[in-house]
């Protein structure tokens, strides 16, 4: 296929920048470039241009600096949430491209950018907060975070319960505590009532002895008169 050599009075990504004397195919040249004005074929005449366009390449890249460098200001204070499809497990279905991110950039912060622009060494697939990684210019890079969301609600996983050897030691450890507990309650009471038994029969004699003794003595009767008695 022949090559044609021009000059770019564009930037081109993946060619070349203003000023950039490139060899393209020469029917891309004819059918493309030259009818979008994006280059000009190589010739004494218009190498004249390129100090111009090197001049105006400058102002441009020194604009999209500017301009990238207040974007990764932004975007760092950014949450771009993404809603996707997830079993109750939480496993997700399918995955988020750079492209879902482009997407959501514009939809959720009216921001345009380029997902090329958006560098992820392999597609998200997994619920939860991700730092993304943006190479918005040659000089200027920033970081997205993006939170992955399930539509469905997920259902947490359930804690491992306890080994049961482990549950059943400790019961059986109370169990016989308490019945030598109670054992031993049932001894003290015993003796308690034993020693109290004659305590408490030893009082209520004093007690009846006392009152005997407070009690008044009953008069005697008086004796038949001898008269009567030889009668």
């Amino acid at each position: 296929m022949p090559k044609t050599e021009v000059i770019l009075t564009h930037n081109i990504i993946g060619l070349g920048a203003e000023s950039d004397q490139v060899k393209v195919a020469a029917g891309y040249a004819r059918n493309y470039l030259f009818p979008q004005r994006l280059a000009i074929p190589l010739t004494m005449a218009n190498k004249r241009q390129i100090e111009s366009l090197r001049q105006r390449r400058a102002e441009r890249e020194a604009h999209e600096f500017n301009t990238m460098s207040e974007l990764a200001k932004g975007v760092a204070k950014l949450i771009c949430v993404i809603k996707v499809k997830a079993g109750e497990d939480g496993k997700m279905f399918g995955s988020v491209t750079a492209g879902t991110i482009a997407d959501e950039l514009k939809h959720q912060f009216d921001i345009t950018l380029d997902k090329r622009k958006i560098h992820l060494e392999h597609p998200i697939r997994a619920l939860g907060d991700h730092e993304v990684e943006l190479h918005l210019h040659a000089e200027v890079k920033g970081t997205l975070k993006v939170r992955v969301e399930s539509l469905t609600p997920v259902i947490a996983p359930v804690a491992a319960a306890e080994p049961k050897k482990e549950e059943g030691r400790e019961p059986r450890r109370e169990k016989h505590g308490h019945a030598k507990r109670d054992t031993e309650d049932k001894k003290t009471e015993k003796t308690e009532a034993a020693e109290a038994k004659p305590k408490a029969e030893k009082a209520a004699k004093a007690e009846k002895t006392e009152k005997a003794a407070k009690a008044p003595k009953a008069p005697k009767a008086p004796k038949a008169e001898k008269k009567e008695k030889a009668e």
